[in-house]
């Protein structure tokens, strides 16, 4: 999958938003960008993808994923209410139960 944000009409607003974002959120830029997550929640497998919303027990309506950061021992869910633009980013610990699936580095896919 090819690196996007939700409703960038192109890559360098793509990159843009991502910044923003990023900044916000108090969250490194790498040149590995976050397409898929998933972790143990509570016994339960969850799941979240960009541009798909966050499992209703996060409690975020239907707000899309914007981005998703990798930090030192966390993650960082954002979307438009928790961690974009205002509130705090959803957290997910990285530990050996949760894993992360990557944009494609190959500009052609």
């Amino acid at each position: 999958m090819k690196f996007f944000i939700p409703a960038a009409n192109d890559h360098t607003r793509a990159e843009d938003v991502y910044s923003a974002i990023a900044k916000f959120a108090q969250a490194p830029i790498t040149q590995k960008r976050i397409w898929k997550l998933r972790w143990l929640d509570n016994g339960m497998n969850v799941e979240c993808e960009v541009g798909k919303a966050l499992p209703s027990p996060y409690q975020t309506g239907k707000e899309l994923v914007l981005a998703i950061f990798e930090c030192e021992n966390l993650y960082k869910i954002c979307t438009l209410t928790h961690g974009a633009v205002k509130g705090k980013p959803v957290l997910v610990e990285k530990n050996l139960q949760s894993s992360a699936t990557y944009f494609s580095t190959d500009a052609n896919k």
